[in-house]
């Protein structure tokens, strides 16, 4: 039954019994009127009474504080609500921000502080800029890779390391084979597009040549490796008349440098470059076929020895190249006096060797250790497979470079 039924009716307009004059106190006799007269009195004559408010006032107030209790709640959901959907905006917003891994398609090896692919694949580098074990990636300690790095040898992508100043050196002792590059006219989603292909014997004739992507588009930018973008091999394919090029790029792309090539024959240009595609670098090998029309008359290669003549200088090696792990090659240059040659830095280093295979003018360029060893430029060689090899080792004397060429065999 509600409250209100319970109290003493009032005396009061609807009441049933006449209202007092105003300020009359009602019979001390009776507690129902003098309860009413003192309600009347309070009320000023109002036909509700003090607990009929009291009451509703309570109800009142108990459904404020539900009101406020239920609006407080579901502002605690909302603050909630907007605090995790920031947390997952920033969450997806520094998954979009974060480098892509990179395939491991190239797998190369790194120094303590370059960049590029990691070991066998991708993920982040402990203290590196890029992915892989080894590799680059958001690094815990700025630029540089992970610890640890070793050489890895797919086609296309001879070992070396990655240097801070965007340079490529080289790795020394790698423990498998060298990669042979310059079989292929594509590789690593890169091809080779030369323009001209058929020379004239003797007489100059600008080679040119670009290298494209995907889709075509050409590659303008690629990384310095010992002080030139792109070196260019050229030889011909009894692995006679061998050059040592450097082309200029022009801004679109193309590659050109006047060429000349003695003999008729069948010529191998072997491009040897890193590309830098989609903020990576890409070191790759890619070869094409050049022709000079006339008789063709191959050259048996000399017998294999470790002594060599190339203008006045004499250049012996030590060392024995075998399959399966490197092995050092140390290279001594003497003077027409006899004396030990006062050999310069040329292209970053005191020495170059490139290496080609009989057959299929497979390739392999090696550079040496930092700093000659007992006067001898020591390199660091594994033959990628049994067979017959021409070494050619450049070296520099007076601002002059030389080329000195030996005939090896691996069993």
């Amino acid at each position: 039954m509600p409250e209100t039924d319970k109290l003493p009716p009032t005396h009061g307009a609807g009441s049933g019994h006449p209202a007092p004059d105003a300020g009359t106190v009602g019979d001390p006799g009776s507690d129902s009127d003098g309860r009413a007269g003192e309600q009347a009195s309070a009320g000023n004559g109002a036909p509700a009474g003090e607990e009929t408010r009291t009451g509703g006032q309570a109800a009142e107030e108990k459904g404020t504080a539900f009101r406020l209790a239920a609006f407080g709640a579901v502002l605690v959901v909302v603050l909630f609500a907007g605090y995790g959907i920031g947390r997952l905006n920033d969450s997806v917003e520094r998954t979009r921000s974060a480098p892509a891994p990179q395939a491991a398609t190239e797998a190369h090896a790194h120094d303590a502080t370059g960049t590029g692919t990691g070991t066998n694949g991708t993920g982040t580098g402990t203290n590196g800029t890029g992915t892989g074990t080894n590799g680059t990636g958001t690094g815990t300690n700025g630029a540089g890779t992970g610890s640890g790095a070793t050489a890895h040898d797919d086609t296309g992508a001879p070992p070396h390391l990655h240097n801070p100043d965007g340079t490529v050196t080289q790795v020394a002792g790698a423990t498998a084979a060298q990669s042979v590059g310059g079989l292929a006219i594509t590789a690593s989603g890169l091809t080779l597009q030369p323009g001209t292909t058929t020379f004239p014997a003797g007489r100059k004739q600008p080679l040119t040549f670009r290298v494209t992507a995907a889709g075509g588009a050409p590659v303008t930018t690629y990384a310095v490796v010992h002080d030139k973008p792109l070196h260019l091999v050229v030889v011909r394919r009894d692995l006679t008349g061998y050059q040592h090029l450097h082309p200029a790029m022009a801004p679109d792309g193309t590659w050109s440098i006047d060429l000349v090539l003695a003999q008729p024959g069948s010529y191998r240009a072997i491009a040897d470059f890193t590309a830098i595609v989609g903020g990576q670098q890409m070191p790759v090998t890619l070869g094409a076929d050049l022709t000079v029309v006339g008789n063709y008359a191959p050259v048996t290669l000399p017998a294999p020895g470790t002594r060599a003549t190339a203008d006045g200088f004499t250049v012996e090696y030590g060392g024995t190249p075998q399959t399966g792990s490197s092995q050092p090659i140390l290279m001594t240059v003497r003077g027409p006096d006899g004396k030990p040659a006062a050999l310069e830095p040329y292209l970053g280093a005191y020495g170059h060797l490139v290496v080609l295979r009989e057959g299929d003018v497979g390739y392999v360029h090696v550079h040496p250790e930092p700093q000659p060893v007992d006067g001898a430029v020591k390199f660091w060689l594994a033959a990628p497979g049994p067979g017959r090899y021409r070494m050619f080792f450049d070296f520099q004397v007076a601002g002059k470079v030389h080329t000195a060429a030996f005939t090896a065999t691996v069993s």
